[in-house]
């Protein structure tokens, strides 16, 4: 008889095309009167704007996320948040910001309002993640979770197309490994399964035409699925690997988890072949040895680099990265070994199919 342990997270869903008009209501139901509008650089001004319709419910804007939140941009934060006297966030944007959010929850526990306008599905979890002196930590807290959560699928119309389709693979990494996560649960499963469809359906549609309404719809409504799994359920092998890369190599984030989910995906499915099976199911396919094939394909049918090396990982780090991610590993179905895990990291610095 199968055994599992369910446990939800408590966070609100705002799912609306338009629905950003809904933020000042959600900021009036948490209680909070001054919120500190979350950005990267880059999306300023989209905060600003925000910012402006918030009116004196905006404390102020903080466009200063980058990827992989350094300790050093997470403390520059929690300082400006105080000093603004901010009793709420509001993070717009992808994985980088909310991550700041998190940062700031962490260290102050201000509630967190999440407007993502990528497929990163950080907003729906509890983990968090601070990277200093090369090594990225992660850890999961429910301070960090995000109270409310307003999925506009309008935001997302602006995010070029090779962003769109990485962020989007990155999002269907959350769902594959949940199928084999030690702390898998039928729940999540259903859940896991129906994200890798609506993904694999809705980018390439968003790659033939940006400005498909419904695709970009069911993307973002696949990324909700896949980051609901991801804060239910723990991480393996693909995420210990990402971290690496990215925190040690400083890749990008999103491209990183592109490359690299074919070959983890190969990696395991001789030792969870039901959860591979269904991730090649949901792509078209049948079997388990099907699955690292199929999400190769499909990153070359979505125009995303294939190779560590097109994304900047050098050679000569390979090793490093071996070595890293097996010295605390992330449980996982099949064992980690560094002879095997460095042939998988040759094979996709060098952009081989998975094998």
């Amino acid at each position: 008889m199968e055994r599992f342990v369910y446990q939800g997270t408590p966070s609100r869903v705002v799912f609306e095309w338009g629905g950003l008009a809904t933020l000042p209501a959600e900021i009036e139901r948490l209680g909070a009167k001054r919120a500190l509008i979350l950005a990267t650089p880059e999306q300023r001004a989209l905060a600003e704007r925000v910012a402006d319709a918030l009116g004196a419910r905006a404390a102020g804007v903080h466009a200063q996320a980058v990827m992989h939140v350094p300790v050093e941009i997470a403390r520059a934060a929690v300082e400006a948040a105080g000093a603004l006297d901010a009793d709420c966030c509001v993070a717009v944007g992808g994985g980088s910001t909310v991550g700041l959010g998190k940062a700031i929850a962490l260290e102050s526990s201000l509630p967190i309002i999440a407007v993502p306008t990528t497929y990163a599905g950080s907003e729906m979890t509890p983990i968090y993640g601070l990277t200093e002196g090369r090594l990225k930590r992660t850890g999961r807290d429910m301070r960090v979770l995000p109270r409310t959560v307003i999925y506009d699928a309008s935001l997302t119309l602006s995010l070029p197309v090779g962003i769109s389709a990485a962020s989007g693979i990155n999002a269907m990494a959350h769902a594959v490994e949940a199928l084999y996560a030690e702390d898998a649960n039928p729940v999540i499963s259903l859940m896991a399964e129906e994200a890798i469809r609506a993904l694999g359906e809705a980018l390439p549609a968003i790659v033939r035409a940006p400005d498909d309404a419904a695709a970009r719809s069911r993307a973002l409504y696949g990324a909700w699925l896949a980051g609901t799994c991801l804060g239910a359920v723990g991480m393996a092998l693909h995420h210990k690997l990402c971290h690496t890369l990215g925190g040690t190599f400083n890749l990008p984030h999103a491209q990183t988890h592109a490359v690299m989910l074919p070959h983890t995906a190969h990696y395991n499915h001789g030792a969870a072949p039901a959860a591979l099976a269904r991730v090649a199911r949901a792509l078209g396919g049948k079997e388990a040895a099907d699955a690292g094939s199929l999400l190769f394909e499909l990153n070359r049918a979505l125009g995303i680099p294939t190779a560590l090396s097109q994304i900047g990982m050098p050679e000569q780090g390979l090793d490093e990265a071996a070595d890293l991610a097996c010295s605390n590993p992330y449980a996982n179905p099949r064992p980690v070994e560094r002879d095997p895990i460095r042939a998988l990291l040759q094979r996709a610095w060098q952009g081989a199919e998975p094998a």
